[in-house]
């Protein structure tokens, strides 16, 4: 069985469906229902007997965008943990780019980010070579940076205070730095940090990172641990934009790509196209009325 929940403008929803229903018949997949979801009346669900997930995104994708979907073959449920990338997924920025201005070094340490984030450089070579760059510069700089670049994403504070009020764990899980992570998820309200600890010496930056690198194994990993802990029937839900991502997106029950790069959108379950983190709740069936607003 299939499920599809799409959220779009609603001018779209009817002249599309019959574009949508025929490419999919022409696959063999049938539709069995086509309804709004009833705790989110914005919603579309689509109920499926059988078929191919990667063919109904596909279809939902070419009919729709920009949208905001969730594609799964099991039942979609409030989940009991999430595990979420923080940079320009929580939060408005790449905090490395960002420090990196004040180093004057914006233009060229954002090209790499940019080449890592679509899976055209190895993630460790491209991180140490952003932070060698970074040598020299003050510790102060990333309080400043800090206080005038990093916003939370629209949305996230929201998506975490009702989620945790549902019982769920959240944890922020990042390539970037706990410099920047530890204020971020205290901020919005995770419960853990996990990234890469940039190295000081008399209150510079010494272009070294201090400790084992936070990478996609250590995402994918942090997922299982949390995930061990809750016990097998326990549900989880990952968000992320880049190829960092891709295995912790893979590897949670609901894996949605925010606002992504086209590698990591393929590889997930759906994406946050079209509206804000709080999307991710009403995909998840969640009434606004049980929104925790922050």
């Amino acid at each position: 069985m299939l499920i599809a929940r799409l959220i779009a403008d609603v001018d779209r929803l009817e002249t599309r469906l019959d574009e949508v229903s025929a490419a999919l018949s022409a696959k063999d997949i049938p539709i069995a229902e086509v309804a709004m979801l009833e705790s989110c009346g914005d919603v579309l669900q689509l109920s499926l007997p059988h078929g191919d997930a990667d063919a109904l995104r596909a279809i939902l994708h070419a009919n729709f965008s920009p949208s905001d979907v969730l594609v799964s073959e099991e039942p979609i449920r409030v989940p009991q943990l999430l595990v979420s990338d923080m940079d320009s997924t929580m939060i408005q920025a790449e905090c490395i780019d960002e420090l990196a201005d004040f180093a004057g070094l914006k233009d060229k340490i954002s090209a790499i980010t940019e080449r890592a984030m679509r899976g055209e450089i190895p993630f460790e070579a491209a991180l140490r070579e952003r932070v060698a760059l970074l040598a020299g510069l003050d510790e102060g700089a990333i309080d400043r940076c800090l206080a005038e670049r990093i916003d939370p994403m629209p949305g996230a504070e929201t998506l975490i205070a009702t989620l945790r009020a549902k019982g769920c764990r959240t944890v922020l899980v990042t390539g970037g730095f706990h410099h920047f992570a530890d204020p971020v998820a205290e901020q919005i309200g995770f419960e853990r940090a996990v990234g890469n600890r940039l190295a000081v010496s008399g209150g510079v930056l010494t272009g070294e990172l201090d400790g084992p690198i936070s990478d996609a194994s250590t995402k994918e990993a942090a997922l299982h641990e949390e995930m061990a802990s809750l016990g097998e029937a326990a549900v989880s839900l990952a968000l992320g934009d880049g190829a960092n991502d891709i295995p912790m997106l893979q590897a949670a029950n609901f894996g949605l790509a925010f606002a992504a790069k086209p590698i990591a959108r393929e590889a997930a379950d759906g994406w946050i196209d079209r509206g804000n983190l709080t999307s991710v709740l009403k995909l998840l069936g969640i009434p606004q009325s049980e929104w925790v607003a922050k």
